[in-house]
């Protein structure tokens, strides 16, 4: 996979998912759990950043960010909008792949914590060798976010499955599945909160796994949200209170883990 093929996005990706009415409630989620591990003045590393959203907001924080991305266009957007923010000492973009990150570019246990949003983790299929890097990287009881998009979302099923597209319908469960991303196909694999924790287990302890996106749709379905926004906010709020309960379940879900000692 060449992660150049996400380039054609960078440049639509904050106005097409993150500004949206949908994006802004699943980023909010998330940022509860980051605001929940990681404190002013702790040195997080960035996976998978795209734009930098999560980054900027965790600069605005007071915390001290290495966010990394492999597309060299999402690095560049990312860039720019640390500098708009007058965040550039807070935040450090790199143009560095999954596979880029080694305890060798940087001066391990370095790191407070780590952590990975909307679904960066997918475009491999073993998390074994990424556990171990981060491993060497994060201090001991230093936290891990991880969040993927899982196998089983209903939302996908069910819409792809009453318009009769089936193949759409069932792709998570045949990994890996062909994703279109922009003018080039890629393998993406989604991986089960067990298969997650059982590749990082022996460095990480897990804590917990929430559902995100059970009952908001996945992006591709956004305007339902803005064409109806009370209901999809209702939703919303039932899904903050359960989904430690229907934990992987739903487009993603956010892992937390714990590096072991």
């Amino acid at each position: 996979m060449t992660p150049t093929a996400f380039d054609a996005f960078a440049d639509i990706y904050d106005n097409d998912f993150t500004h949206t009415p949908l994006g802004q409630m699943l980023r909010a989620r998330v940022w509860a759990h980051l605001a929940d591990h990681f404190q002013a003045g702790q040195h997080i590393l960035e996976l998978t950043c795209g734009t930098g959203e999560d980054a900027r907001w965790l600069g605005q924080r007071g915390v001290f960010v290495t966010a990394t991305d492999g597309s060299a266009e999402m690095v560049q957007v990312a860039q720019a909008k640390m500098a708009q923010a007058g965040l550039t000492e807070w935040v450090t973009v790199q143009p560095l792949t999954l596979q880029d990150i080694k305890p060798t570019r940087f001066a391990p246990p370095q790191f407070d914590g780590a952590f990975s949003n909307f679904g960066g983790l997918n475009t491999i299929g073993d998390w074994r060798p990424l556990g171990q890097t981060l491993a060497q990287l994060i201090k001991p009881n230093g936290t891990l976010i991880l969040v993927p998009m899982g196998p089983l979302c209903p939302w996908e099923v069910a819409w792809y499955g009453l318009h009769g597209q089936f193949k759409l319908a069932l792709r998570r469960w045949q990994q890996p599945a062909a994703a279109h991303i922009g003018a080039a196909t890629i393998p993406i694999w989604y991986p089960s909160a067990r298969r997650l924790q059982q590749d990082l287990v022996p460095y990480f302890r897990h804590v917990s796994t929430h559902s995100l996106g059970l009952w908001l749709p996945p992006s591709y379905l956004g305007h339902l949200v803005t064409r109806w926004p009370k209901l999809f906010v209702r939703l919303n709020q039932f899904e903050r209170r359960t989904a430690a309960y229907t934990a992987s379940w739903g487009d993603h879900y956010v892992s937390i883990f714990v590096r072991s000692k």
